[in-house]
């Protein structure tokens, strides 16, 4: 059996079968406190790929910390083939103050690939693609909704990738969405660079749920397992093919009031489905909402109180929409089953409304 060399790091050497964390200093904050990117290592005994997975870029959204927390207990070095770099929390300044932006009010995800000379958000940028992107050949990065949104599971990908789209259907989420790269973001440039990317969209800022999470974790392990790096457990569950679509819609409140609803994430939608229904504060001159196209409601809204023009529904256009959903209430059901009794309900939300 051929052994990994030693992989380098931070300045540091780390040996074939071994694990470390690894911190990398930001900056002084203004009260003198340090703050660090803090990486943990598995380095496998065996040669293999180098593959990231991240949280919290926007600091708010957590669900990734919880997914890479329960992966830093899955995976062990000695069995594993290549490198595993985990970042559980890439924007320590958002999450400490519980925001999606940088003290500076610049997104880190808008900020790539910044420079050690730029604003906070751009020294931050540099530094995470210099000593971890830059390092791999593969990055999953997790991103939840924004507050008082719900995004159901999900992976994003760029389109006409094919070895992105072999590696989406291996991490098993519900749904697979072609999505533009955006200038500034990871995304885009991983991909000006050679990396490939996953981007997983499960969840809603500042809560955990149990459906995100699993899915998360089985997603992950599944890719891994996908590229050699573990060995498939054949006792996770097993995951139908995913839905795939390239164009979506916003669904938006025809008026400002209280909305009512009727659907939300991971129903399955034909056009003319009511999805909610907006009224005044006394239940006055109620309007319907209803889907524009046959798809999947791959997010909403769960504030009930909305402005006219609120986008309250995200729907992915989706063909035999029913088999899909029919699929999404599987899952769903074989998490939520085995829940330990008394265990707190699923909380749901969505992602940054364009």
């Amino acid at each position: 059996m051929n052994q990994a060399e030693p992989f380098i790091i931070g300045g540091e050497s780390l040996a074939p079968g071994s694990v470390r964390n690894i911190t990398f200093p930001i900056t002084t904050m203004a009260t003198g406190t340090a703050s660090s990117l803090a990486v943990r290592v598995l380095h496998g005994a065996r040669p293999g790929p180098a593959v990231f997975v991240s949280a919290a870029i926007h600091g708010d959204e957590i669900i990734g910390t919880a997914v890479i927390q329960r992966l830093a207990k899955e995976l062990q070095p000695e069995t594993l083939a290549g490198t595993v770099l985990l970042v559980p929390v890439a924007n320590i300044f958002g999450f400490i103050t519980h925001s999606r932006y940088l003290p500076d009010r610049r997104d880190l995800n808008r900020s790539f690939p910044g420079s050690t000379g730029g604003s906070l958000a751009g020294q931050l940028a540099h530094l995470f693609y210099r000593e971890v992107v830059a390092r791999c050949s593969l990055g999953i990065d997790i991103h939840s909704a924004a507050i008082h949104r719900y995004n159901l599971p999900q992976i994003r990908i760029a389109a006409g990738n094919r070895k992105l789209v072999e590696l989406a259907m291996a991490f098993g989420a519900p749904v697979i969405i072609e999505s533009p790269l955006r200038d500034g973001s990871l995304r885009d440039l991983a991909q000006k660079q050679g990396v490939e990317m996953l981007l997983m969209e499960a969840g809603e800022a500042l809560r955990f749920d149990r459906l995100s999470i699993q899915t998360g974790v089985e997603g992950v392990m599944r890719v891994l397992a996908q590229l050699g790096m573990i060995e498939a457990d054949t006792g996770r569950q097993a995951v139908g093919i995913p839905a795939r679509a390239n164009r979506s819609v916003w669904v938006r409140a025809p008026r400002g009031g209280v909305v009512q609803m009727v659907r939300e994430s991971g129903a399955a939608v034909r056009q003319g489905d009511q999805l909610a229904s907006v009224s005044g504060l006394f239940g006055e001159d109620a309007e319907d909402m209803v889907s524009p196209l046959d798809g999947i409601i791959i997010g909403h809204a769960t504030l009930p109180v909305v402005h006219q023009g609120d986008a309250l529904f995200h729907i992915a256009a989706i063909p035999h929409p029913e088999r899909v959903g029919a699929r999404i209430e599987s899952i769903t059901e074989a998490i939520l089953a085995s829940e330990p009794e008394g265990s707190p309900e699923r909380l749901l939300d969505e992602d940054e409304v364009v």
